[in-house]
């Protein structure tokens, strides 16, 4: 497999006040640009908006502009750390499977160190019964197999970063790994 050049930058920074998204995705990008590799943010597009164009419609085109950005790259580094939830945002949750369809490798971080089942519940079941799998992972064993699978490896931090979504050092491990991928 040729090494990869181009990243997919994933995980709900997208969502966070302008400034913030910027100043994380920036050191994502320097310690890629630093290891040889072109970050590449979701952000990253030219789209516009009309203020006529109804809200499907950008939501849309959206997603066909990240799609086309992960198409032109080769790996993808996600943030998984739980967002609004249990669980990864989905969003990026969709991303990492796409570029694993892809036959893309796929890296992941979480700055959340308990496992999956550990955050879901103290037991086996939810309030409605049904179960909740324990397999000892740090998410669904959907999305960490996907990414074991593909060549990639998630990372999980073991200190809080400098951000609560964010850590240098766990991020700074994925970078390293793709590079000897």
């Amino acid at each position: 497999m040729p090494k990869p050049n181009r990243i997919y930058l994933a995980g709900p920074e997208v969502f966070f006040p302008a400034e913030e998204h910027q100043a994380i995705v920036a050191e994502k990008k320097r310690l890629l640009r630093d290891a040889g590799f072109e970050g590449v943010d979701p952000l990253d597009t030219a789209l516009t908006f009309s203020d006529k164009e109804a809200k499907p419609e950008r939501g849309h085109r959206i997603y066909q502009a990240n799609r086309e950005l992960m198409d032109s790259c080769d790996a993808i580094i996600a943030n998984l750390t739980p967002f609004r939830g249990i669980s990864a945002d989905p969003g990026t949750v969709f991303e990492v499977g796409y570029m694993i369809g892809q036959g893309k490798p796929a890296f992941g971080f979480t700055l959340d160190s308990r496992l999956y089942q550990q955050r879901a519940s103290a037991t086996f079941q939810d309030e409605l019964g049904h179960t909740i799998e324990d397999f000892e992972m740090s998410d669904n064993l959907m999305i960490e197999g996907g990414i074991r699978e593909s060549g990639g490896q998630l990372f999980v931090a073991q200190q809080s970063g400098e951000h609560r979504f964010f850590s240098t050092e766990v991020f700074s491990r994925c970078v390293r790994a793709l590079a000897h991928a």
